[in-house]
Formats: structure tokens, sequence, C-alpha cells
């Protein structure tokens, strides 16, 4: 009986290898988050022939204003990549910021993320900054002691929505600590065939 249990669960093993032949990383086939209160499970597409076909299969777009950008978004805010992406998803200390105009939030995103446009900070609507930078950690002292920790992206390295974002943030005394700047964004991800929100038909 007892050799027949291990039989099990070895097979068992070798059947979840097989079930997860693309994972995203070695000891991580997938993992669970929420997106406006749904849970989706998040993982890479398992179709080893699968080709990207949208707008992020583009090489080429003019500069400006879609030049190549910097690794930097800005002084004191950490460049990421997706593993580093993924563990802040995970991080329930952390927010994911798509930082995109809401009408490219609103077709599709990356799970957990909240939408703050990039130019939301650029008109004069103090009251309106306030509130949103309340909700990330502002306290009413004005310090930033209870600050989150932001993980900003947007659609690829050609993109200045997110550095844009970044550098708003510092301006009104956000700590660069607390910024992180998936540099690769939208297209990275669905180059590496990671699961994405799919809002509204576009």
């Amino acid at each position: 009986m007892r050799v027949l249990f291990v039989f099990i669960s070895l097979f068992g093993y070798l059947f979840a290898d097989e079930e997860y032949l693309v994972k995203i990383k070695k000891d991580l086939p997938y993992f669970y988050t929420y997106h406006q209160g749904h849970k989706i499970k998040v993982q890479r597409i398992q179709d080893t022939n699968h080709l990207l076909s949208d707008d992020y299969t583009k090489t080429s777009r003019e500069c400006p204003p879609f030049c190549i950008h910097p690794k930097s978004a800005a002084s004191g805010v950490e460049t990421i990549g997706e593993i580093e992406f993924v563990d802040y998803m995970r991080d329930k200390d952390a927010l994911i910021v798509d930082a995109r105009l809401a009408s490219w939030y609103e077709i599709e995103t990356i799970p957990s993320a909240i939408n703050i446009p990039y130019n939301i900070f650029e008109d004069d609507d103090k009251k309106k900054r306030e509130k949103i930078l309340k909700v990330l950690g502002k306290a009413d002292d004005g310090s930033y002691k209870n600050a989150k920790t932001l993980v900003l992206f947007c659609n690829g390295i050609w993109c200045d929505q997110s550095p844009r974002l970044i550098k708003e943030l510092i301006k009104f005394g956000f700590p660069a600590s607390k910024l992180k700047y998936y540099r690769g964004g939208f297209q990275a991800w669905k180059l590496l065939g990671l699961t994405t929100v799919v809002q509204k038909e576009n």
C-alpha cells in the first residue's frame, strides 16, 4: 500500500510538472491575485508556439514622442524586472499602478493594477491631488511615514507615462525609495505570455 501511495504521489508530481511546462520561475508555475474583487490566476501562456498578434508586436514608433527611455526613471527610484514585479504583486503592502491613460487601462491591464493616469497631477486641482496622495499613504501631518510601495508601469521602454507620473509624485513629496519602475511595462509582460485582464473589447 505504501509503495502504491509513493507511486501515486510521484505520478502526481510528474504530471504537475508536465501541466506547467512554461513557469514564471523554476519554483513558481502560477499564483493568485485579486483584480477589482475577482480572484485571478497569474501564469504564463502554456502554448510554446504562441506568438503576439496585437499592438505590442510593433517594434518601431515615431520618436519623439515614443523614444527609448533610460533605465532609471528618477534618482532614488529602483528599476525592476518581471520577477521583482511578481514579488510585489504578492506583497499586500505594495500597490501595482498602471500609469497609462484610463482608456488604455479600461481595455486591458496587468492583474491587481489600479489606474493612476500619468497626467492626473499635471492640472491645478489640489483637492484631487491631495485625495490621491492620502490614499497612497500621505499622513494628515503632511509626512509620508505611511507611504505604500508603488510599482509603476506603462506600455514599455518607449513609453514615458510611468516615468512622468514618478516625477510628479516625487515633486509632491512622495519618497523616491517607495517607488519602483517596471521599465519593460505591458509590452514585456505580454512578450513573456503572462496573464492580463481584458476588461473591455477594443
